[in-house]
């Protein structure tokens, strides 16, 4: 396929340009060539450059004139798979009640843990695949999908099986992340020890001895688990080698940013409310930040601190916290514009951080997230749009045109 008269072809980078996540002043650049061409073949980038330098092609052409080409975004945190959304809850919220709140009358998690627990295999399958294919085409090209709903080792070996199984039939990749460490079931309220010893002793040798899941989690918050709980989560995955990928500073900052560093852990996930040692604990740490605005966007809680960590040189993902509970959206364009409303990201810093960023959070750079001569052609061809700061601008537009998936329109 060859695309051509392209008014702009966003996120070209060579290889040494993309070796590591994007941060401070060079996170705050996005490479677009003006006037350009794409060229693809089977499912990877061939060729790209001015249309001044197009070759001359006989297979399938499309015209990009007055149109965008980007890298598909790259969704490095999601709960795609559940059994039924919880529109209940969010009618409570509008009556007063918080999050803790409808968590502690046994909402939130441990409501879709007992839906969960009910369906099939085969349900869930079918639901997230329909799930799935609404999410391509609203222009993600790669994916995370966590387990978490399941809480007991049944039901969560179920859910991991369920991601392997979309991980075969899906055209995009999708990591999995074992999530067992997500909430305390009723019968384990008062021994969370007890719990935690069911996560790491029977629930991840299994999970490990199947090859289920590419990394683990554990909801580190004081509604959930405890710094030293969660270090024994993690501690237990890296012996498994399992990286680490933590939910931290949704609501309080407890010390699980700094536990993370400690453990080299892949990136720590929220981050709604940062505190100065915590910003240091992550500057020059691998660990990536990964920032997840529609969450407080759905919860009204306070927005994550975008400029405070940018400005300290600290790699900014961006991802959709897509879930029943917290998040009932996959839509990563809105994810872009909320960066940029409500976070104070620039349209550069929101699309670097949901494109090559989002691959590094997932350990997928060498494929995905920039336009480069051998990566994955996953594509997103925009409608006629004045420029790039246009996406996030005018936010409750669909700007998509095509999604390129493998090298063909989806």
């Amino acid at each position: 396929m060859l695309i051509k008269n392209i008014k702009g072809l966003v996120q070209t980078r060579t290889a040494d340009e993309s070796q590591n996540p994007l941060k401070g002043e060079v996170l705050k650049k996005l490479p677009i060539i003006e006037n350009a061409f794409l060229l693809l073949k089977d499912d990877r980038i061939a060729a790209y450059g001015k249309m001044e330098d197009c070759p001359t092609y006989e297979g399938e052409v499309i015209d990009a004139k007055d149109r965008f080409v980007l890298p598909t975004w790259v969704d490095s945190h999601t709960h795609l798979v559940f059994a039924a959304p919880r529109e209940e809850e969010f009618v409570m919220r509008l009556k007063g009640k918080s999050y803790q709140e409808i968590a502690a009358a046994g909402g939130g998690i441990l409501n879709s843990a007992k839906k969960l627990q009910e369906k099939s295999e085969e349900e869930l399958f079918d639901d997230a695949w329909g799930r799935l294919q609404e999410v391509i085409r609203m222009g993600t090209g790669a994916i995370e999908i966590k387990s978490g709903y399941g809480l007991n080792t049944e039901a969560e070996l179920k859910m991991l099986r369920v991601i392997r199984e979309l991980k075969k039939e899906s055209p995009i990749p999708i990591k999995a992340t074992f999530l067992g460490a997500h909430a305390f079931p009723a019968e384990y309220k008062d021994n969370h020890q007890g719990y935690v010893d069911l996560v790491v002793n029977e629930m991840l040798p299994q999970i490990a001895e199947e090859g289920l899941a590419d990394y683990i989690d554990a909801f580190c918050e004081k509604v959930a688990f405890s710094v030293d709980e969660t270090r024994q989560v993690i501690e237990a995955g890296a012996k498994h080698g399992l990286k680490a990928k933590v939910h931290t500073n949704q609501f309080n900052c407890m010390g699980g940013i700094e536990l993370c560093v400690e453990q080299n852990a892949l990136s720590v996930d929220h981050l709604e409310v940062v505190n100065e040692t915590e910003i240091k604990a992550l500057q020059g740490s691998s660990t990536l930040a990964t920032l997840l605005p529609s969450a407080p966007f759905f919860l009204s809680d306070p927005y994550q601190p975008a400029r405070a960590l940018i400005d300290a040189d600290i790699p900014v993902v961006l991802a959709s916290d897509y879930n029943p509970g917290s998040t009932p959206s996959s839509n990563m364009n809105l994810v872009v514009a909320l960066a940029c409303i409500k976070l104070k990201m620039t349209p550069e810093e929101a699309i670097n951080a949901a494109t090559l960023n989002g691959a590094f959070a997932l350990e997928l750079e060498k494929d995905y997230g920039s336009i480069e001569v051998g990566k994955k052609a996953n594509l997103i061809l925009t409608k006629k749009i004045p420029s790039v700061g246009y996406i996030p601008y005018a936010f409750g537009s669909n700007h998509i045109d095509e999604v390129i998936i493998n090298g063909k329109v989806y």
